[in-house]
């Protein structure tokens, strides 16, 4: 579980279903805090216009407020000025040490799947530390996790997925499946041949359901793909995908690779991506 979670509200379904999610997310002795955004000073015309300012921060507050009543939460609310939500939300997450934060899916999005946003996407990379991401009408439908999927490849950072994964699963007692997507490695070193398609998948294939059998209490299965695509589909049957950043970035925080790029904008669940070499506690 989480010890310091940051919610995006803004007033939204949207931002309920991140509440939702954030409240499975969050260790019951840890700290929930709503975070709304708004231009103040940012926005020109509005920094010009006299009295603007104040009635954003004003409305801002009631915002929070009222989610807060409509969500029967005891988070703390926090209003800021900000560029825009995800760039507000980095630096809140910054400037109050957060482990999570929780934003819910873009309005473009289609119901039951996660997608953030462009600017949201691009101001969360480099966030120093994970990011939920709430699937379209989660509130609606929120429960205990039953089924924590994890993309596993044998990386450090798919091992913190899954002791991450094992940590969320106790609590409900959840079963953990993870799903290791075999591709054939490129290389462009001269001389090098390539094995037939048809001798090498198989063997491939067998070698990643042998590692994953020797995982404990861990439903593992291997697929030959695209790891994007087929992580996508396996996110249908889980209520929860956790992944891990890309193996190389600024240490402990949070890059995105091309896999957990193409599951912001396609996964079937709500989706959890953590830091690189991220804490379990």
């Amino acid at each position: 579980m989480f010890k310091n979670v940051i919610v995006g509200v803004d007033g939204t379904h949207n931002g309920r279903d991140a509440i939702a999610l954030a409240g499975q997310l969050t260790d019951p002795d840890g700290e929930l805090t709503l975070v709304h955004t708004y231009g103040g000073q940012m926005n020109l015309s509005h920094a010009m216009t006299r009295g603007m300012v104040t009635e954003e921060r004003e409305a801002s507050e009631k915002l929070l407020a009222a989610e807060r009543a409509a969500t029967d939460s005891d988070a703390q609310l926090l209003s800021v000025e900000a560029l825009n939500p995800g760039r507000g939300l980095h630096e809140q997450a910054e400037e109050h040490g957060a482990d999570l934060i929780v934003v819910g899916s873009s309005s473009r999005g289609i119901l039951g799947r996660a997608m953030l946003g462009d600017d949201t996407r691009a101001a969360l990379n480099g966030a120093p530390c994970a990011v939920a991401i709430a699937a379209r009408g989660y509130a609606e439908r929120s429960g205990p996790l039953a089924r924590v999927g994890v993309a596993y490849n044998s990386t450090p950072e798919s091992a913190a997925a899954l002791a991450r994964a094992h940590r969320l699963a106790e609590l409900t007692g959840a079963t953990v499946a993870a799903l290791e997507v075999v591709s054939i490695p490129m290389t462009s070193y001269t001389g090098f041949v390539a094995p037939a398609l048809g001798e090498t998948v198989p063997a491939m294939v067998k070698e990643a359901n042998d590692r994953l059998s020797q995982l404990p209490g861990v439903e593992g299965h291997a697929v030959f793909g695209m790891a994007g695509e087929e992580l996508a589909v396996f996110s249908a049957g889980v209520d929860l995908l956790v992944v891990g950043s890309r193996s190389y970035g600024a240490m402990m925080r949070l890059v995105l690779g091309s896999t957990s790029d193409y599951l912001e904008r396609h996964a079937r669940s709500s989706l959890l991506v953590l830091p690189r070499v991220a804490s379990v506690a």
